[in-house]
């Protein structure tokens, strides 16, 4: 049956062989090339069974060899087809005894994989250096290492009609949210999807507004901060083959928390948590309150700076909504050349490329001197925050093309329209804004800033029943 199952397979290896006592225990062990610890098979699965001098070949001799031959920590009898081809290409060994339409399923997992190591994304100053890998038993461990609790709670599903991706839901049982928990197993069990190698398509997939800017999941790849999450009532969802890990309901407030933020003393925490926020906003802004009092309301400027605006800008062929669009569309794409480039080629160009280029079209009166400096503030600004890095290109763009066109009262009413927007939006259940308005003693405890830990004692009212955090 497994040949014809695994037929042009070749990477499935069949290993037949007796013992040598008696000869008619006849066996064969099924295994995946490159999936099992081979050392483990030859060691504790087929010298034993060959060696033994005492089995004998009755009725019970599968038992036998499951209780006295074989060594192993997860040895079981199964039978049901599905789940044993499901084993052995998860690493699994299948040992067949003749005359026995039962299969002894064992453990024998040892597939390489890639050594803990600090995620670039999510670098701290202090703190733990570990970041999940793509290996899911070594995450969970991770977790379990951190959160020393019977109330930590794993379960197992399969994503995918084709590959049948391993997946875990992990949370704390006494603070989830039982509604939370039995709507996402809801969302998971509808997917309809042939395969996923990484977690991004299902968190596509399962997420409220799915064609909003702004993403109603979280992500990580730090193990401390998903513990962190939670024990504030959040369910982690753990995909086998990546390291990084999806995180609901999610707050829009996590997108300007940082890990550093729980590391270093609170008033460089509170300062550096508000500077992501002004800088969230000066990215989104900037570009289009220039573009839109230059057009529209220069009578704002003091004369001094609108002189000297007014003068570098002379000779600029382009109106100032061509300029600014142009050099913040040279910058996205010098940002996205040095990130796909080899770290040291990729900096040399970002940095060679911009000042060439910036320096080149300056002198040859394409863009003017005033423009070049708003661009470049904003997009650093737009580095502070690198989770809301998409929504806030997005908004970037469409401020300065409002802005252009309606001026300050348009962007006024842009602003506006997003705030209805994001304020209407949920992330399972939970409103999306929740932690920033209306700031209740709970949400203000971590929310615009993080207060001292001693003050720190209640959970999220949205996100858990049990909101006193030490008892």
């Amino acid at each position: 049956v497994f040949k014809l199952i695994f037929e042009h397979d070749d990477t499935v290896n069949y290993r037949f062989f007796e013992n040598r006592i008696n000869a008619n225990i006849k066996c064969c062990a099924i295994f995946v090339d490159g999936m099992i610890q081979t050392q483990f098979l030859n060691d504790n699965i087929i010298t034993p069974v060959i060696m033994s001098q005492t089995l004998l070949f009755h009725r019970r001799t599968l038992q036998d060899i499951k209780l006295h031959g074989v060594c192993g920590n997860s040895v079981e009898e199964q039978g049901d087809i599905a789940k044993l081809v499901g084993g052995l290409i998860y690493g699994d060994t299948l040992l067949l005894i003749d005359g026995f339409d039962t299969v002894l399923d064992i453990n024998t997992k040892g597939w390489m994989m890639r050594s803990i190591s600090e995620p670039d994304d999510e670098k701290s100053l202090k703190g733990s250096r570990e970041g999940f890998t793509e290996t899911m038993l070594i995450n969970l461990s991770m977790l379990r290492r951190r959160l020393q609790t019977s109330d930590l709670k794993f379960e197992f599903r399969k994503v995918g009609t084709r590959t049948e991706t391993h997946c875990c839901l992990a949370y704390l049982d006494s603070l989830v949210d039982k509604n939370v928990l039995a709507d996402l197993k809801k969302r998971l069990d509808a997917l309809e999807i042939d395969g996923s190698f990484d977690v991004h398509a299902i968190e596509e997939l399962i997420r409220d507004h799915k064609m909003s800017i702004f993403k109603t999941t979280g992500t990580t790849e730090k193990p401390d901060i998903c513990s962190s999450k939670m024990l504030e009532g959040r369910i982690a969802i753990i995909m086998d083959g990546t390291p990084i890990v999806v995180t609901v309901p999610h707050l829009h407030i996590e997108s300007f928390q940082a890990p550093d933020d729980y590391y270093l003393s609170f008033y460089y925490a509170g300062f550096g948590r508000l500077l992501r926020f002004l800088s969230f906003f000066a990215s989104m802004l900037i570009p289009g309150i220039f573009v839109a009092i230059v057009s529209y309301h220069p009578e704002l400027l003091p004369i001094k700076l609108f002189n000297n605006i007014a003068a570098s800008s002379k000779g600029v062929p382009f109106p100032p909504v061509i300029e600014c669009l142009g050099l913040l569309l040279i910058f996205e794409i010098l940002r996205e050349t040095g990130i796909r480039m080899p770290d040291k080629i990729g900096q040399a160009l970002s940095i060679v490329g911009a000042l060439i280029i910036g320096q080149a079209a300056v002198e040859a009166k394409f863009v003017s001197t005033t423009m070049v400096i708003i661009v470049a503030t904003t997009g650093m600004c737009g580095l502070m925050v690198p989770r809301l890095k998409g929504a806030s290109l997005l908004l970037r763009f469409a401020n300065v093309i409002v802005g252009s066109i309606y001026g300050l009262f348009g962007i006024s009413l842009l602003l506006i329209a997003i705030n209805i927007y994001v304020y209407s939006m949920r992330s399972f259940g939970v409103n999306f804004m929740d932690s920033l308005l209306p700031l209740s003693k709970s949400q203000s405890e971590d929310s615009f800033v993080r207060l001292p830990f001693m003050y720190q004692k209640s959970r999220p009212a949205s996100l858990t029943k049990d909101r006193t955090r030490a008892k």
